[in-house]
């Protein structure tokens, strides 16, 4: 059995997702985020398939993107206030890092087994961005799940989608806990 890791257990047992309207600058510059894009490319990968890639977007990368959500909001058939949410998650954001699940074609890991992966590496660069100091939180919503906007916008090939963006920031203020599963209403022992 490997040591324990007490510290890492604390984190994991406190930690919380920042809300993406309450990020700003300063965001990790390059040298910062390395280590934070290195542990999200560490998550489960039966078979290392690496059914995923990351994109990282900028401030005006992001703009870009928030300038896409109109047009497509209206052919999609979404209400002005779905569209103004997308457009504020992007255009108010001022580093994120998009998760791209590219699945490949394997007869051992089905493809279900490569979407956790990709949602594996989510998590993985949500906690690690947490753990190095900085607010971030895990997004998606309407448009990121628009096969036009994932490729316009990321230049996405046929079969990939985005798996969630992961907004790295500078934490303005901290919302209250919110409530947590309760342990005994969510977990079963089977003993035999």
């Amino acid at each position: 059995m490997p040591d324990p890791n007490q510290a890492a257990l604390d984190f994991l047992l406190t930690r919380r997702s920042r809300p993406a309207k309450t990020l700003s600058r300063p965001v990790p510059d390059r040298e910062a985020l390395a280590p934070i894009l290195e542990a999200g490319l560490r998550a489960p990968d039966h078979k290392k398939l690496e059914p995923w890639r990351l994109v990282v977007l900028n401030g005006a990368a992001l703009m870009r993107l928030s300038q896409l959500v109109p047009d497509r909001g209206q052919a999609l058939g979404r209400t002005p206030e779905e569209i103004d949410k997308q457009v504020a998650q992007y255009a108010n954001a001022d580093l994120a890092v998009a998760v791209v699940a590219s699945p490949v074609p394997s007869p051992d890991v089905p493809e279900a087994e490569q979407v956790l992966s990709a949602g594996a590496v989510c998590l993985q660069l949500l906690n690690a961005a947490l753990a190095a100091g900085w607010g971030a939180n895990w997004l998606s919503g309407w448009a990121s799940h628009d096969p036009v906007f994932a490729r316009d916008g990321l230049g996405l090939s046929e079969g990939e989608w985005i798996a969630g963006f992961i907004h790295i920031g500078t934490e303005k203020s901290a919302p209250p806990e919110r409530p947590r599963p309760d342990p005994a209403a969510k977990i079963t022992w089977i003993d035999a």
